[in-house]
This record gives C-alpha cells, structure tokens and sequence, in this order.
C-alpha cells in the first residue's frame, strides 16, 4: 500500500498533543501533558502525552501508541482507516489506499447517501408541501431541515426501490439494508431522518407519521453490518465541535429533542434514538466529552432511567448532571410550551447526580412512619457517604437534619460507618490489584522489559544483544527484540512513534511492547545494570533449561542417556 518511510511521513506532520487534545482535555504537568484515559474506566487522569517522543502511553492500562493508534481505537476503526484519516488531515494523498472495512461496505454508504439525497430532493416539491407544512407548524423551519437533510418518502410503495433500481442498485441489497421489503419501500408517506454514524456516515433511516396516520409513529431502519442502534448516538459527529467548545454534552432521549434544542441554538447534544444505554454509548459519550447533563423526558419513566443512567455514567469516570424537566414534558416540548430562555435557565441549574438522586429518593416517603424515615435517612447518608468532598458533605448532613429533625451527630455517627466501609471496600480493590500486578512481573520479566526499552532509545544496549545473541524464554519477547535490532540496522536509528506503525501488522508484539514503553525508568543507562539485566536474563534460562532436561530425564528409558543429560546438567550448574 504504502511504505513505511511515507507513513512516517504522515505521522511526522501531526502533533499528538494537538490531536489528542480534540478528543481529551490535556493539561501539561512537567514535560508531559495528562489526561483521562479514554480506553478504560479512568476517573483521574493517568494518560501522559510525551510531545518529544509523540507517543501516548496510559500508566493504568498500559494502552500506548501514536497517533495512528490512537485514532484506530478511538474511532474503532482499521489501521488503514485512520492512515486515511490522517492523511486526508495534512493533504497528503495515499496511492492504491482502499479501507478495509470502507470497501467491503462501500456500496452500503452509497447507497443510504444517495438515498437521503432523494428524500431530500422530493421533500423539496410540490408533493412534500404538506410536510413542509407540518414541520414549520412544529417550528422546524427551512435552515433546521437543511441543517439535519430532513426529507420525505412519498405516498407511493415503490417509488425509491425504482429510482434506486434505475441506477443498477439490486432489490437483494435493498432488503438487506432495511430500504425495501420485497418490492415495496420500507418508508412510505413518512418525514424521513437520516441517522449517521461517529464519523458522519449515513447508515439508516428514521421515518415518522405527519398527517393523522394510524401508523406507527415512528419506524426505523432494521440493523445492518454498519447499523445497530446500541452502537450509535444522533448527531454525535455533528455534536463534537460545539461539545468541544461548551465543554460538556447533553444526552437527550429522541432526535426530535435535539433537532427542537438546536432550533434555539444549543447543538452539543446527541440523542440514545429510544434505546437504554449501552457500554458503547458511554464509551462514545466519554470520548465527547467528561462532564455529561442528562436531559431525558420528565416523566416517571425519564427519570427512572436519569437514575439509571446517571449510575453508568458515574461508575465510567464521568462527571454526571441531572436537567429536571417539568410537567413530564420532553426537550422537544418543553422548549416549545416555555421557550428558549426557561429551557436554558434549566440547563444552567443542573443538579449534580447525587442531588438528582437523593430528592428523587423523596418520593412517596411518608415521613410519619418511622420505618420509612428510617429507610429513607439510611439511603440518603449512603449516597452522601461516596461523595469526595468533605464541605459538601457536611452541608449534605445538616440538610437532612433539618429537614428529618434527627441529630447531627447521630448522621454523622451513620455517615462515618459508611465511609468506612467504602474506604475498606477500595482498599480491598487496590491491594488485590497490586498482588495481581506482583504476580505478573518477577525478576526475569522485569529485567527483560527493561533490558527492550533501552534497545529502543539507546543504540549501544542493540549492540550489546547482538553480542551477546541474548535469548528470551518467552517468543514475544524474543521476537521484539529481533525485530528492535532489525529496525535499528534497516532505518539507522529508532524513532518510538515510527517503530508503533512499523508493529501494526504484527499484533501479537504489540502487548509486550505497550508494557515496555509504559516503564518509567531514567533515561541513561550505566554498563553495569546492563550487564546486570544479562546475568538475570542468563541465570533465568539457565534454570528453565535444567528443568527441561530433568523432565527429560523422567521420559529417557536408556541408562546412557541419562548420564549424558545429567552431564549437561552439571556443566550448566557450574557455568560451562
């Protein structure tokens, strides 16, 4: 496709910090800048950036890379897929690139562009006057349908299975992707939505009723390879700027309420599009953007799921606010009955989710039973109790004092026992946590890693195990190095974020590479540790290699081969 001296290339013309930086807050802290990692549960930051080297390196979950690899996860996408990306970045055009996944669905993407391209188009004519009609009596008006390629399937059954027939696509792969049923259009006198992907593909459809229909209000496209609403979240790539900017995103239930929120100029919002919240969904939401405002409807079962929701969302690092919605309206209608001001005077008093959850617990509380009380004030302490803010804490307590008449001090009393026990249960966590990572590394293994990571950034440590012919036990670990040296003595010299694209089609290195660049050890390197890492490298096989004979020994019947494997032993033993 490429050679490796052109994706050096590419790479050589992005900043990591700059790009990282559009996906994750980073603030510089010494000679590196931090931020949280977004490849696992990460509530502090514990990713650095290092602008000298341009590599990326988590010290939690040792996820590391440059910048390619960092946008082929970020976006979860291929390797050839963010080369493209990146590419396209700096201006620089690939020769015979073709994405792997991109052309296997190419005529999928297509397909539902150039579908929407038609919805568009006919809700443009004189058929799609009523429409029009419909939509600007709901205050959708011409720049709102433009903005989001609102259009229109006409009351005709076959109408866009013939346009799109016309232009040799077959009825087989209209099926499959959810735009025809048989011979007959999947959307039929319906005002369409088209819904992309995280990159701004579109890949289904959203159709709803707008003249009295006993239809189903809305319909959706089926799931397809490139559709599944779990996956997805409407007006996500378009959000990304304006989330950027605001420094938070507004979660909101349908798209109808970020169209409506749009209108009165709040755009960094995305929408679940009806389904419960997924593992993939907060992992994109994460990716927008820390601090998250649910804005789901406001009735009961709205704000069952903002407690539902709001519990993921914490529990994946995230600063959670709550935008409690009056009269069990939705955003869409609220904005429309109230108006822009009281919708973003909403907004601007957000409840923390703890808040949110403790009115919440309120509910249907007959505060004249005791045993109720009793339960209540219970539920309430244990949520102040995981709250990290001493000062908030203490009001928190006094609130409910007041408000049950009970003692401070006894509050305080049930409060403490709380604490207690979330601090035992985390410091549980944490030593069960380092004995894991003891058990992980011993002598050999460490020495090994170290032994690499000065292999890469000092060419007399490559020449020392070319020397020596130094043998690791395990293969990954043998076959870095080999191809550490075999780098070193191609290109010259090793560049660290070079050598990560060098590794991309050899993924079974990848693993052991990441844990040596997540090392933190001091640059130089004295003659002495590296004839140190030898000997325990040394010793180590010595050993495994007297286990292997003796086991052998076990196996050998012929009395003459025992004694040669017991000489061997012996030299071994003595150092020969």
């Amino acid at each position: 496709m490429n050679n490796q001296n052109n994706i050096n290339d590419i790479r050589s013309k992005i900043n990591i910090v700059d790009l990282i930086s559009e996906y994750v807050p980073l603030t510089k802290k010494g000679q590196y800048y931090w931020g949280i990692c977004p490849f696992h549960n990460d509530k502090n930051p514990s990713m650095s950036v290092d602008e000298k080297r341009q590599t990326y390196t988590c010290w939690s979950c040792h996820n590391s890379g440059n910048v390619f690899n960092f946008v082929e996860q970020i976006e979860n996408i291929s390797f050839k897929e963010a080369l493209k990306k990146l590419a396209d970045r700096v201006g620089v055009k690939l020769e015979g690139y073709q994405s792997d996944f991109s052309s296997k669905y190419t005529k999928y993407y297509d397909i539902y562009e150039l579908t929407a391209k038609y919805y568009q188009l006919m809700i443009n004519t004189d058929k799609g006057k009523k429409a029009i009609e419909y939509l600007e009596k709901r205050g959708i008006d011409s720049e709102t349908i433009k903005e989001f390629g609102i259009g229109l399937a006409l009351d005709e059954k076959d109408k866009l299975i013939k346009y799109l027939k016309e232009r040799k696509y077959d009825i087989n792969t209209l099926n499959d992707l959810g735009l025809a049923n048989n011979d007959i259009d999947t959307f039929i006198n319906r005002i369409i939505f088209p819904l992309d992907d995280r990159n701004g593909r579109i890949v289904g459809f959203s159709g709803r009723i707008y003249d009295n229909s006993k239809m189903s209000k809305y319909m959706n496209t089926k799931e397809t390879p490139i559709f599944r609403k779990g996956t997805c979240l409407y007006h996500y790539n378009a959000s990304k700027e304006h989330v950027r900017v605001s420094k938070y995103v507004i979660v909101m239930e349908g798209f109808m309420d970020v169209i409506r929120a749009s209108t009165i100029g709040i755009k960094n919002t995305v929408a679940l599009m009806g389904t419960a919240l997924t593992e993939e969904q907060i992992s994109l939401i994460k990716k927008l953007s820390l601090n998250v405002y649910l804005c789901l409807d406001g009735d009961n079962p709205g704000q069952d799921a903002d407690i539902h929701n709001g519990e993921l969302l914490e529990k994946a690092g995230l600063n959670v606010k709550v935008v409690c919605l009056t009269d069990d309206e939705d955003p869409d209608s609220y904005i429309l009955k109230y108006g822009e001001a009281k919708f973003k005077a909403l907004i601007d008093g957000a409840l923390n989710y703890s808040d949110f959850k403790i009115e919440r617990l309120k509910n249907n509380v007959n505060f004249d039973s005791d045993l109720e009380l009793s339960n209540y004030v219970n539920k309430v302490i244990k949520e102040i109790s995981s709250i990290n803010d001493e000062i908030r804490c203490e009001i928190m307590l006094k609130k409910l004092a007041n408000e049950t008449n009970l003692s401070y001090n006894t509050l305080e009393k049930k409060f403490n026992e709380y604490k207690n026990l979330n601090e035992q249960e985390r410091t549980k966590i944490e030593d069960n946590t380092i004995k894991r990572k003891d058990l992980k590394k011993d002598k050999y293994e460490r020495a090994s890693h170290e032994f690499i990571y000065y292999m890469l950034i000092n060419p007399k440590v490559i020449k020392v195990y070319d020397s020596k012919k130094l043998y690791f036990i395990d293969a990954n670990t043998r076959n870095l190095a080999a191809e550490i040296s075999y780098y070193y003595h191609e290109y010259g010299d090793i560049n660290i974020a070079d050598f990560y694209t060098y590794l991309n089609d050899k993924k079974e290195l990848l693993g052991v590479f990441n844990e040596v660049q997540s090392l933190d050890l001091n640059e130089e390197i004295s003659d002495s540790t590296i004839e140190e890492y030898i000997s325990v490298i040394s010793d180590y096989n010595t050993r495994q290699e007297i286990k292997r004979l003796e086991q052998l020994m076990k196996k050998v019947p012929d009395e003459n081969e025992k004694i040669e494997l017991l000489e061997r032993i012996r030299k071994l033993r003595i150092g020969e």
